[in-house]
């Protein structure tokens, strides 16, 4: 799997990295960094900390092998060249390997809508999974983050995309208390991801408390965790798009927990 995200933004992207780099099923091939929205102030170099910051987690992990690149500060449309996540994204799927290929995108499509420009015949290469959107049409983060970019992924011809919508990506809710304590008690990982709550700069509209969502962690559903409670369906009129309905909170929430407690030795029993 390739993983893409806004890793400069809200941080709930780095634990669903953490999740990803933790469970044994999954196997993290690239990662690439991608712009982060204008509320959280200007974006100007924010695609190359999130690549930095994504680096430092996967290093902390054992997983410092993993090539990273970072995307435009700038959204879909226009750009003359492409950027290294698109070429990232294009190599990885150009590359021949015996296990399907996922690329869950937590954050704006621009990567994903920037490798296809740069290589549409890599469409039936492989399955994106999408953190974003919305079914009754309400404003949502990741899509409004970059419309265009997520206007022209989901129109495109032969690309079958899997979905996870607000509606469903916001039941993976926890109380800041429950994460405050579960972080801090999880070794130096555990400890690492809290202090990058604590010092988001959140803009005035965004306030850390009393809960959060954890929504980026939802495609672990569809890449590595057998949930028998998810539901992928169908939307009418668009064969190649389908979305999770519903998922169990309490088992990926609970998975993550319990593999990052057994990073290190000092984590608390």
């Amino acid at each position: 799997m390739l993983v893409d995200n806004d890793w400069a933004g809200d941080p709930d992207g780095l634990v669903a990295l953490a999740h990803h780099a933790l469970v044994p099923t999954n196997r993290i091939v690239a990662v690439t960094s991608s712009l982060t929205s204008p509320m959280f102030g200007d974006p100007t170099g924010e695609a190359e900390r999130g690549a930095a910051l994504a680096a430092e987690l996967l290093h902390s992990l054992g997983h410092a092998s993993v090539p990273i690149a970072a995307g435009p500060d700038t959204r879909f449309g226009g750009r003359g060249r492409a950027s290294r996540a698109a070429g990232a994204i294009v190599d990885v799927a150009r590359s021949e390997d015996e296990l399907p290929l996922f690329v869950v995108c937590a954050g704006p499509l621009t990567n994903i809508a920037d490798a296809l420009s740069l290589d549409a015949g890599i469409a039936e290469r492989f399955t994106p999974v999408w953190v974003g959107g919305s079914l009754s049409g309400e404003w949502e983060y990741n899509e409004q983050t970059d419309s265009e970019a997520a206007r022209f992924v989901l129109a495109h011809p032969g690309l079958h995309i899997r979905q996870v919508p607000v509606e469903t990506y916001r039941r993976l809710a926890i109380s800041i208390a429950e994460l405050r304590l579960s972080l801090r008690r999880s070794g130096t990982v555990g400890r690492w991801l809290w202090n990058v709550f604590e010092v988001l700069d959140l803009p005035d509209s965004v306030q850390l408390g009393p809960m959060w969502c954890l929504g980026d962690s939802a495609p672990l559903v569809a890449t590595a965790i057998d949930d028998p409670g998810a539901s992928l369906t169908p939307i009418d009129g668009e064969p190649t798009r389908t979305v999770y309905s519903n998922l169990d909170t309490r088992l990926v929430l609970g998975d993550f927990f319990a593999l990052l407690a057994g990073v290190d030795g000092s984590a608390k029993p």
